[in-house]
């Protein structure tokens, strides 16, 4: 079983034969850690155990290095805490102390919050250990999912107050995990829009190193996601401990190097600006944290998350089928479109294989530009006299789907929604409202609010045969301040805000379980897992540079799958940097994700659309390996003179595959260049294919048949030595397709 409890010495411990996670009961009745990380085939981890087998408290030895599972403050831990309350009194010291577990088979969903869920057969259990502080009666239940088939653990806390007066909640953390060591590498996810989830990595140094958002949405800035690596780590071997927390708003990542070289984790909401209260018998849950580690290098975390954020955080018929080929007009027209421009964008759309076509912002109110008519979705007679239905229907005709974008947590204060709700915008009264594009923000975490926006986006979903939705958040939180709540309480906006995100999300989704919601944020500022569980794939960003998007998605699948990145082909010059690089190299990088077109059709020459014709012939045929296949990064946009990009996919049967090569400037007088590929079946023969298609130097070294082994242990030749003139030039990139050759294994 992956959860067991040995009475007599009171330890639980939790794997699976990939990760292993021990605690125990200590002296004191705190619940301490004697292990995470690789599987252990024993009981107990006793070398891990304070001095002489017992912990009796900080009382009479203060600092020690104890490792505890709920650590907090004031009585003699000086590290980060798990866990803050303030008394009635004004104290915040709390003593918890073990009072009764339970172990059961699945694992329950956490009220309120997106979370990983079990199937029958996953062979998942759940423990729940219940701590009680005897004096105050705040009661804490930690809770630890193990999955049979995924390294990883997944971590919540529920705090209830028992007692008789309220509590007041300035921390609370999903997980906090203490390590014994400091030999470690932080490895985080960060950047700006337009360059979002660039890897850093720093070595870890005495005091707290942390990532986090105050913004109200995960953010551009910093992902809810870190890993400590070891200093030898490869994509294929070495140590590596993952935290990823299942959360859209404020959140906190942080590692701890204490005086006594160990290191504490901690993941969950940002303490900064928050405070609940908790009357007598109310309870409040976190967020989510999912804890993965692997001894088999960076690859397989990211085996890990992905498998688990596919197919235990994503939902609904959406989750396994194949996503839509796509068409966004929004770069094409931005505001400037009617009915008539749109329908011939969808028929040229229809001729070039496309699949979906999304009308982007611009088509409600009265919406000519970006500083009006939010929070009115109502749409716009004078561009569209026909209504949604009426151009949704024609789409249909052409045989596409439809699809909209929307933005209903924001409010134009040029709106009739403004002008009838003021006080639904968030502000603080008496100060006025920063505008951020134009806009202001809805206050989410009123119930009025999230019902009205129910209501209106039922309403519009139900009259047209609208088959896709886009969901924007195009700025951050300013002025948090909420006139549902009093003063005292104001500490609980930001997660107030969020819940009710969730309870839009959820109510939209059950309703209408046939439509593809994708999220976005400003391009990826709201990339996080809490958004996966109801859009099962996600703006990667804004720039749509080919060159800038290997950074952004190399960076992204440290943590997040293909399935989930949005991935458009958009025109040149590049409307972020300006850059031109050539259609066939934007496709290749859009292929490793869902595929789009960020463009206008009309406009394309005739060469152009013949060869989005073959892009789109291509990746329909081998759709279910980029969406769905195992991701396998092979050569790094961060190392060396950064000019290479490798990475590749493979089926889950290993008889089919992909690689993508791209290399930003052409070298002169290139020596020989191999790539290695990595995850196939060594015995088996593959054909070997290469795109774009034509007799160049490139398929001509590679087309025909290969074994496994060789394309493992020598690799493709990918140098651009013997290539005409015609065929040089920076910005470019070759995808290798392999297919199982049965004939010739």
């Amino acid at each position: 079983m992956p959860i067991t409890w040995n009475a007599s010495t009171r330890e639980f411990r939790l794997g699976n034969g990939s990760v292993s996670y021990v605690l125990t009961v200590l002296e004191d009745g705190s619940l301490g850690t004697l292990h995470f990380g690789a599987p252990l085939h024993g009981m107990g981890a006793r070398g891990a155990k304070p001095a002489g087998g017992a912990f009796h408290g900080f009382s009479n030895r203060l600092d020690e290095p104890v490792a505890l599972e709920c650590p907090t403050p004031g009585s003699g831990d000086y590290r980060a805490p798990a866990l803050v309350v303030e008394h009635a009194d004004g104290s915040s010291v709390l003593q918890f102390a073990y009072r009764a577990h339970r172990i059961s088979p699945g694992k329950p969903p956490i009220p309120g919050l997106p979370a990983t869920y079990a199937e029958a057969g996953d062979g998942a259990e759940t423990l729940e250990v219940e701590l009680v502080d005897a004096r105050s009666a705040t009661e804490a239940t930690l809770l630890y999912s193990v999955f049979r088939e995924f390294p990883v653990v997944v971590r919540s806390m529920r705090i209830r107050n028992a007692g008789k007066e309220a509590l007041r909640i300035r921390c609370v953390m999903s997980a906090s995990v203490d390590l014994p060591d400091d030999d470690w590498l932080l490895l985080t996810l960060s950047g700006a829009w337009g360059r979002e989830r660039h890897v850093q990595v720093r070595p870890l140094r005495p005091g707290r190193q942390s990532v986090a958002s105050v913004r109200g949405a995960s953010g551009h800035e910093h992902n809810p996601f870190l890993a400590l690596t070891r200093s030898h780590i490869t994509e294929t071997s070495g140590e590596a401990i993952g935290v990823s927390l299942v959360y859209s708003g404020n959140f906190l990542a942080e590692a701890e190097v204490g005086l006594y070289r160990t290191t504490r984790l901690r993941i969950g909401l940002n303490p900064e600006g928050f405070c609940w209260t908790l009357a007598p018998g109310e309870e409040l849950a976190t967020p989510e944290a999912v804890l993965a580690y692997t001894s088999d290098g960076l690859g397989t975390l990211s085996d890990a998350y992905h498998r688990l954020y596919r197919t235990r955080l994503a939902r609904g018929v959406w989750r396994d089928r194949p996503r839509p080929v796509l068409l966004n007009n929004w770069e094409g027209t931005y505001f400037a479109f009617d009915e008539a421009r749109l329908i011939a964008m969808a028929e040229a759309a229809s001729s070039l294989g496309i699949e979906l076509f999304v009308l982007d912002d611009g088509w409600f109110g009265r919406r000519d530009s970006d500083d009006s008519s939010l929070g009115d979705w109502i749409v716009d007679r004078r561009k569209l006299p026909n209504g949604i239905d009426g151009l949704a229907r024609r789409v249909e005709e052409l045989g596409l789907r439809f699809g909209l974008w929307i933005e209903p947590e924001m409010v134009s204060k040029r709106s009739e929604l403004f002008e009838q709700h003021p006080d639904w915008a968030i502000g603080i009264p008496g100060r006025e409202r920063t505008e951020g594009r134009n806009q202001y923000v809805l206050d989410m975490g009123r119930p009025e609010v999230v019902e009205h926006l129910y209501d209106a986006l039922s309403q519009l979903l139900a009259s047209a045969p609208i088959s896709y939705v886009k969901w924007d958040m195009n700025r951050s939180i300013t002025e948090p301040y909420s006139l549902a709540l009093p003063p005292e309480r104001q500490g609980e906006f930001f997660h107030r805000y969020m819940l009710g995100v969730y309870d839009l999300y959820r109510r939209l989704t059950t309703a209408f379980p046939e439509v593809l919601f994708e999220s976005c944020a400003g391009g990826g500022g709201r990339f996080d897992p809490g958004m996966l569980a109801f859009a099962p794939q996600t703006w990667t960003s804004d720039d749509t540079d080919a060159v800038e998007r290997l950074r952004i998605q190399w960076g992204t699948s440290l943590c997040y799958p293909p399935s989930s990145m949005a991935a458009h082909v958009s025109a040149v010059p590049n409307h972020q940097t300006g850059r031109i690089t050539p259609l066939s190299t934007r496709a290749a990088v859009a292929f490793f994700g869902v595929l789009g077109y960020e463009l206008d059709p009309t406009a394309l020459s005739p060469e152009d659309a013949r060869e989005i014709v073959a892009q789109v012939v291509l990746y329909k045929e081998h759709r279910e390996l980029f969406q769905g296949g195992r991701f396998l990064r092979l050569r790094s946009p961060l190392d060396g003179d950064r000019n290479e990009t490798a990475w590749m996919v493979v089926s889950a049967d290993r008889r089919h595959g992909a690689v993508g090569y791209y290399r930003i400037l052409n070298p002169p007088n290139p020596g020989p260049r191999l790539l290695r590929l990595r995850g196939l079946e060594p015995d088996q023969t593959y054909r070997v294919s290469v795109w774009p298609d034509g007799d160049n130097a490139i398929a001509r070294a590679n087309a025909g048949q290969r074994r496994g082994d060789e394309l493992m242990a020598v690799g493709l030749a990918v140098d651009a030595r013997g290539t005409s003139l015609a065929e040089r030039g920076d910005f470019s990139a070759s995808v290798f397709l392999l297919d199982a050759d049965d004939e010739m294994t």
